[in-house]
Parts: C-alpha cells; structure tokens; sequence
C-alpha cells in the first residue's frame, strides 16, 4: 500500500482545512510547510505592491525559508502539496519546499485553494520547479476535498 503525505502551506486556515480533509479521507500523514517567519495580515496585502507577498511573488527567485523539516521523506510514495493560489501560481514557500527534498520518481498531486483563480498557472510551475516526480492533475479543493483526493489517488 501506498504510503501518502499531504504537504501543505496555509496562511489563512482554508488549505489546512482542505489539507485535514485530504489526509482523513485518503489515510494519509499531515506536514505543514509552515514559513521561518509567519506572515502577518500586512503581509497578506496583495494590494499593496511592497507588501512581503507581493514582493516575493514579484522575484521568481525569492525562497522563504520553512520553519522546521520533514524527516523521512524518502518513505513517502504518494505526495499531495497544498497551497493558496497567489498571483496565478503557487506561492514561493512552495518552490522552497520542491527544490529542499528529493522526489524524483514519487507521485505529487498538487491541490489549490482560491477566491477565484484556476490552478493551472501553479500546475505548469510546479512542473518546471520538479519535474523528475511524476505529476498527477491537480485541482482547486475549496469545497469538496476529500472527494476529490479520493478521486485523485485512482487516476
């Protein structure tokens, strides 16, 4: 049997909730990829162009450093990474999180929340952040979580 991790940052709350109901449904182990420094409400403000989100959005190279690390990654098969949709893609804590394990060869099945943006900007980015792991199609989780990761793991 497949061993399932469901990785996931949330600055809110709605992809942790997402990411229980994942992990509950499919039998799978909980990581949050939670940030060295955590964001504030400032922070968050996408509307201001020199809030810290914006700023790291607007360098494809920014990397924020995660708060701890995942031991024994290598005994996961299957890996759900979860995350807020932010300007298009997934946000750079995420990339942080690719580029610091090894998972080549292992499944990763990416999962979004979002007030109104599709996923298929972070599907492409994800791709290009690790493309050795085999990529299953992600999808948008706002409602419906555990169904869809149910779905997800058989495809």
């Amino acid at each position: 049997m497949a061993k399932i991790l469901v990785a996931y940052f949330s600055a809110s709350g709605v992809t942790a909730r997402a990411a229980r109901e994942i992990a509950g449904a499919v039998g799978g182990d909980l990581y949050e990829i939670a940030p060295a420094e955590r964001y504030t409400d400032a922070d968050l403000d996408w509307r201001d162009k020199t809030s810290r989100s914006s700023r790291e959005m607007n360098d494809p190279a920014a990397r924020p450093a995660i708060a701890g690390g995942m031991e024994n990654m290598a005994a996961y098969d299957i890996v759900f990474v979860g995350f807020p949709v932010w300007w298009y893609v997934e946000p750079r804590i995420i990339d942080t999180f690719l580029e610091k394990y090894d998972l080549a060869g292992k499944t990763l099945i990416p999962f979004a929340t979002s007030g109104g943006s599709g996923i298929a900007g972070a599907e492409k980015s994800l791709r290009a952040h690790c493309p050795a792991a085999r990529w299953k199609k992600g999808g948008l989780v706002n409602r419906g979580a555990a169904a869809w990761a149910l779905q997800a793991v058989k495809a």
